[in-house]
């Protein structure tokens, strides 16, 4: 309930209940799966009722080297070290980027949006600018829409496109409707090619564009709802 209310996430409010930092019509409660409703009961965090929270949708542009985390146990800088002084409410992130790849990162406190986003069963597109050491053929981009399994998993993309290519390495669009771990990165070297650069370029029909490296922007209620469930 606080997540679907947009006040924390999951984890975070987990720790407030097992801490005694929320009540429920008055009464301290410390178990984070106890049933309630919103229509039902009053919450109350630290002493305070909860104000309605606004709906924030951010597009980021990542860059290489930070971790799609609130914390990260190595220390590491996360995408929330840079958005600290940004005076955002808290945010979770729709969907991730794994340490090493940039672009079009999503964040929002509408876990109901977020979720309609991530589902698999939405085969929402998105679109990656992918450089590799090499220059794939035509039957490596073929390969890679047919399918390959790898680690036990059928990896596939929907479309491949040879951008441009030069003498050590290629640019590809790969487009996915499905995202498992390191999809693209182990598609690619199950064929042999290492991933130099891996850039997230758009997510359905929402474009990075040429928002800059480490910048953000709110969405406009007309990408917001371009992006939501059509069901």
């Amino acid at each position: 309930m606080l997540s679907k209310l947009g006040i924390c996430s999951r984890s975070q409010a987990e720790q407030w209940i097992r801490a005694g930092r929320v009540s429920l019509d008055g009464h301290v409660v410390r178990d984070p799966e106890h049933p309630s409703t919103l229509d039902r009961k009053r919450i109350v965090v630290d002493g305070n009722g909860l104000a309605a929270v606004e709906r924030v949708y951010v597009l980021f542009n990542k860059p290489r080297g930070l971790v799609v985390s609130a914390s990260d146990e190595k220390g590491r800088d996360t995408v929330y070290t840079v958005l600290a002084d940004a005076g955002l409410p808290w945010l979770g992130p729709v969907g991730r980027l794994d340490k090493a790849s940039e672009g079009l990162l999503l964040l929002s406190n509408d876990t109901a949006w977020a979720a309609g986003i991530t589902d698999p069963v939405s085969h929402l597109e998105k679109t990656y600018h992918v450089q590799v050491a090499g220059k794939p053929g035509a039957d490596a981009l073929a390969a890679m829409e047919a399918g390959i399994e790898a680690d036990g998993q059928w990896l596939t993309a929907r479309r491949v496109t040879l951008l441009r290519s030069g003498e050590k390495n290629a640019w590809l669009e790969v487009v996915l409707d499905e995202g498992r771990n390191r999809h693209i990165r182990r598609l690619l070297a199950a064929l042999g090619f290492d991933v130099l650069r891996l850039v997230r370029v758009a997510i359905g029909p929402l474009p990075l564009g040429d928002l800059a490296k480490g910048q953000w922007r709110r969405l406009s209620e007309a990408e917001v709802l371009s992006l939501a469930p059509t069901a």
